[in-house]
């Protein structure tokens, strides 16, 4: 396999990922506009949010089991394609409960991409540089919440809240024909040539239990449910925050509330996934799993972001909440780095849909949790309190996090390849 070929793949799957995260953005940085237009409160546009991530949650199983038997390349481009149109189409909701339709079948879509992503790109990438691999891409994530929220915002202030909808849905089309031409699916455990698969066919069911049984994979999973609770609010949460707290007008709160988050998240992720890949090779010559290492740094990563977390709903200055995102930003990029490839190195190759599936699908119900449940607190309690309180969250899961790097039973499913 060629060395660049490998990293243009990941090149390819960042600028899907950067859409994927684009389009969520722009619904959340409008909330503002569609308070006014559809006559919504805290509660009903919690209620929005958590329809996107309950949907996606739900699909999360089904579209990690489809993933371990079905063409990854064909489901990547066949779900950009199919979000993108109905990202498009939502524009045309005119009451609350066809918005609501839009925005939830919008993660049934979404649901399909990440799995067969992480997939596709763990078959070209081992372990020696799965973590950077996986980290790059990641870091689409921040640059497309990133241009989300400022030119949905900007669209919205100036155009209305539909044309960033059909902005982005046009555009996830046209990257969706590109990618039937360039993107090709490689052969299953390629980059794990060490590894013998199991092709033995297994029910949705089974493969699940198997993954339920797993105790550090269980582990990994109830930790992104816990960061991805906390993500999620800051994500969904602080442009309204700013637009309310500060009076920044819509455009401003929707590039504050997402660049200095996320362009500190990239910061982080690049290192993370240096640290991680530099400690799991530092493992596989000590005969450990290359596992623990990932993890270590993943641990430390949230144990560090913490008091970022609690400074950010309780500091009086713009200026320390912005500079508090970016302490919280790089944290949280350190831990993200390995979410895939940590979980790579505990479950078997011929499993690794199922396993994004499920982690994806229960984190996201975290997420959706969320959304409800500080739509709600910030009725009683102020929002700033609630962003404050994620802060005892991120201390909890980073133990739990170095707990398991531990574990003496640690298992390594890729041969340490």
């Amino acid at each position: 396999m060629k060395p660049n070929h490998r990293w243009s793949v990941v090149a390819m799957l960042w600028l899907v990922c950067f859409l994927n995260y684009a389009d969520r953005q722009v619904i959340f940085v409008d909330f503002p506009l569609l308070r006014r237009e559809f006559a919504l409160n805290n509660t009903r546009l919690g209620v929005l949010s958590a329809s996107f991530m309950v949907m996606y949650a739900l699909t999360g199983p089904i579209a990690g089991w489809v993933t371990d038997r079905a063409s990854r390349r064909r489901l990547i481009v066949g779900a950009l394609v199919l979000w993108s149109l109905i990202t498009a189409l939502t524009s045309l909701a005119n009451n609350y409960w066809q918005l609501l339709a839009g925005i939830a079948l919008a993660g049934l879509g979404e649901a399909f991409y990440f799995p067969a992503a992480m997939s596709l790109l763990s078959d070209y990438h081992a372990a020696a540089t799965r973590s950077r691999a996986m980290a790059l891409h990641q870091s689409g994530v921040y640059v497309g919440s990133i241009a989300g929220g400022w030119l949905a915002g900007l669209l919205g202030q100036q155009l209305g809240w539909r044309f960033g909808f059909r902005i982005f849905g046009a555009a996830g089309v046209v990257l969706g024909a590109f990618l039937v031409m360039v993107l090709r699916e490689p052969a299953r455990g390629l980059a794990d040539a060490r590894v013998v698969l199991d092709h033995k066919a297994q029910d949705l069911r089974t493969s699940l239990r198997e993954l339920a049984h797993n105790p550090i994979a269980r582990r990994l999973v109830w930790v992104f449910v816990g960061a991805n609770f906390v993500a999620m609010v800051f994500i969904v949460w602080l442009p309204t925050y700013l637009f309310t707290r500060f009076h920044m007008t819509l455009s401003l709160a929707g590039l504050n509330g997402t660049a200095y988050l996320q362009l500190a998240s990239i910061v982080g992720v690049v290192a993370g996934g240096v640290l991680a890949d530099a400690s799991a090779r530092r493992r596989i010559l000590q005969s450990e799993p290359s596992g623990s290492g990932r993890m270590r740094v993943q641990g430390l990563g949230l144990l560090c972001g913490a008091p970022f977390l609690f400074l950010s709903g309780w500091a009086m200055s713009l200026t320390v909440v912005l500079a508090a995102m970016v302490g919280f930003g790089l944290c949280k990029g350190v831990y993200e780095a390995s979410l895939w490839a940590s979980l790579y190195d505990v479950v078997p190759v011929e499993r690794r849909g199922a396993s994004v599936g499920l982690m994806n699908s229960l984190g996201w119900l975290g997420a959706a949790t969320a959304q409800l449940v500080v739509g709600i607190a910030s009725e009683r309690f102020s929002l700033g309190l609630c962003l404050s309180a994620t802060a005892t969250i991120y201390v909890a899961i980073g133990v739990v996090m170095l707990k398991g790097s531990r574990a003496k039973a640690l298992p390594s499913t890729l041969g340490n390849a």
